[in-house]
């Protein structure tokens, strides 16, 4: 028994040192495993690095090719540009001679005829002398007539002088009660101007007051509710980014952001009525016009609107456009970023809205007045040409169109001629020619003009409100029967099963 208990413990620590032999031997395995893998692990991590540096330089390549491609672009459109300009100086230093050379043929025409003038002031003025030699012998008898009649009226004199002294006593005491009786009523008026100077300013004040704090509290309001609508839009974003997201990568369904009518809003709902007012004709003018109107039929739309004053649809839009696209300097340089690309009429109305509010057209009758102000400029510019100045015939020397420039842009100031009134003939000749025209004249509106017509309305403008006096504030009252639906639609622009389907899909990611 102790030989077979000596055997198995031989066996056993013969067993140890095989176990451990073989656990050494794994472990040297697993560490050999270890490092080839992490071996390999570097070696694939080098080479996506490797890639992405490679797609790097290729979008820098592309990206660089399409700056260079712009910038040359941009250059060739400023030398267009450049050769225009001098083009057109060439055509105005033309007129200009042209006008010299007229000016120097009136100039020799009135010599003459002032000549002829003072020739015949000269045989007036012999004809004069004879005259008056006559009347010097007339005048001799009537002296003497008038001295007899000067005795007479030595008697009358007399006469007059003790009732002049009589009537002049009379005149001292009714004076005397005039006096008192002026000095009483300069005294009750001074006491009553000052009474309504001193309420009139008490109530100017007030009123005052009244405008400041309301137009602070406005500002304020605004403030805030762009700021409180920036960062809801910001989660909004997020939010939309996380829905597309899911739908996308997890769900691989597919995904198109919705459109609200509220994602596009900027600014407190409800603003001024005259605001709204300009904005909306200038919209449905733009609707119409082109035929967008959503669902709607375009012959409906366009028959719903009606162009301002008698001016074409097809005209007001002209005008619409080629305000915004050569007054994109006066379009705000802050504006809230929108959720989504706008379109060609959207980008033309957030551009007109910010024009309209830098040349102060806040109503549909300022608005009217500038198409009229375009119309009426530019068929002035033709009926000029076509007419040419007073006294002078249409193909005349003296005309526009003789002198090579048919059709051409007349050089005097239209805001000069309206506040001069112009020429009796010349309005009349206008009328004539409109008249012949039809109620509006049909004219083409060059966008090299825009600038111009509009620095001269901008004038006409002023002297008009200049003359008719500072127009009066108006405290107006914000609709805000909106508010709590657009808030409560911002809060909720993603809707419930959507919710659902990401608590479902959060769900199905944690068991998973």
């Amino acid at each position: 028994l102790l030989q077979e208990l000596r055997n198995k413990d031989e066996r056993y620590a013969q067993a140890i040192k095989q176990q451990s032999e073989d656990i050494y031997l794994l472990l040297e395995r697993m560490e050999e495993q270890i490092r080839l893998m992490l071996k390999t692990y570097r070696r694939k991590l080098l080479q996506i690095e490797k890639e992405f540096e490679l797609e790097r330089r290729e979008l820098l390549d592309s990206h660089r090719k399409k700056w260079e491609e712009a910038i040359q672009a941009h250059n060739a459109q400023e030398l267009e540009y450049l050769h225009a300009r001098m083009r057109k100086v060439e055509e105005y230093e033309k007129q200009l001679h042209q006008l010299r050379v007229q000016d120097e043929q009136d100039y020799n025409h009135m010599k003459m005829q002032l000549e002829n003038d003072v020739q015949n002031l000269e045989k007036q003025l012999h004809q004069m002398k004879a005259i008056y030699l006559l009347n010097q012998e007339k005048l001799k008898y009537n002296l003497q007539v008038l001295k007899k009649k000067d005795e007479e009226n030595t008697i009358i004199r007399s006469q007059q002088k003790r009732k002049l002294n009589r009537l002049h006593s009379l005149l001292n005491d009714l004076r005397t009660k005039l006096a008192n009786q002026e000095k009483q009523f300069r005294e009750d008026n001074q006491s009553l101007a000052d009474d309504y100077e001193c309420i009139t300013r008490h109530c100017k004040e007030l009123q005052k007051r009244m405008r400041h704090f309301a137009v602070r509290d406005a500002e304020k309001f605004t403030e805030v509710w762009l700021m409180n609508e920036e960062e809801a839009k910001v989660l909004i974003r997020k939010a939309l980014d996380a829905d597309r997201i899911i739908h996308t990568q997890q769900l691989g369904l597919p995904w198109e952001e919705p459109h609200y009518w509220f994602l596009n809003n900027v600014g407190p709902l409800g603003s001024y009525k005259e605001k709204r007012m300009v904005t909306k004709l200038a919209t449905e003018l733009l609707a119409a016009s082109s035929g967008e109107g959503g669902k709607e039929n375009p012959a409906k739309v366009e028959d719903r609107v009606t162009a301002p004053r008698n001016i074409s649809k097809k005209t007001a839009k002209r005008i619409l456009e080629l305000m915004s696209d050569e007054l994109g300097f006066l379009t705000a340089s802050r504006r809230l970023r929108p959720l989504h690309v706008p379109g060609r009429h959207e980008r033309i109305l957030m551009k007109l809205d910010s024009i309209f509010a830098a040349l102060k057209i806040n109503s549909e009758d300022d608005l009217c007045q500038l198409m009229d102000f375009f119309l009426k400029y530019k068929a002035q510019e033709v009926a000029v040409n076509q007419v040419g100045p007073p006294g002078t015939a249409v193909g005349s020397p003296g005309s526009r169109e003789s002198q090579g420039n048919p059709g051409g842009e007349d050089i005097t100031d239209p805001a000069k001629d309206r506040e001069d009134g112009g020429s009796g003939a010349q309005q009349d000749e206008l009328k004539s020619h409109w008249s012949s025209l039809g109620s509006r004249p049909s004219v083409h509106i060059h966008a090299d003009d825009v600038l111009k017509v509009l620095k001269a309305f901008v004038k006409d403008f002023e002297k008009l409100r200049e003359k008719v006096g500072p127009a009066k504030e108006v405290l107006q009252v914000r609709d805000s029967s909106k508010d709590g639906e657009y808030w409560e639609a911002l809060a909720h622009v993603i809707p419930e099963p959507t919710l659902k389907l990401w608590d479902a899909l959060a769900a199905a990611l944690q068991e998973y």
